[in-house]
């Protein structure tokens, strides 16, 4: 049997953050929630998490810094970045940072799927912001 991916979801909205898990969790992946970057940064998750999937507007660091944190240490996590306020100077820094998939809410739960699946997939290269 395979090994199941575990996908580390960070958002400081509660219901947004348990809906994803379980939609994860159905879907077959394993999952673990966050309510801040923080938290997932002091959590021994952030060492084995094959993807995450956070909020860009969280309370302290924002989803973007968070990314950018992770990547100092050498390590490249895949990653979707959600965001109920898009702006094009922000996607534009996210795809230079080496964030792949950039989702607006509100967005389906296969939109959601499908960028983990191709996060997943698709070789990860950090870039330069």
């Amino acid at each position: 049997m395979s090994k199941r991916p575990l996908i580390a979801i960070v958002d400081d909205d509660y219901s947004i953050r348990a809906g994803i898990q379980d939609l994860f969790r159905a879907a077959g992946f394993c999952a673990s929630s966050f309510e801040s970057a923080e938290d997932f940064l002091d959590s021994p998750i952030r060492d084995t998490a094959a993807c995450l999937v956070t909020d860009l507007r969280l309370t302290g660091m924002n989803g973007l810094d968070l990314f950018r944190r992770i990547a100092t240490t050498g390590r490249v996590l895949p990653t979707v970045l959600i965001t109920a306020h898009p702006r094009e100077l922000t996607a534009v820094h996210a795809r230079s940072a080496g964030i792949r998939s950039y989702l607006t809410k509100p967005f389906t739960p296969d939109e959601l799927l499908d960028c983990v699946r191709a996060a997943l997939a698709t070789p990860q290269v950090l870039g330069y912001p």
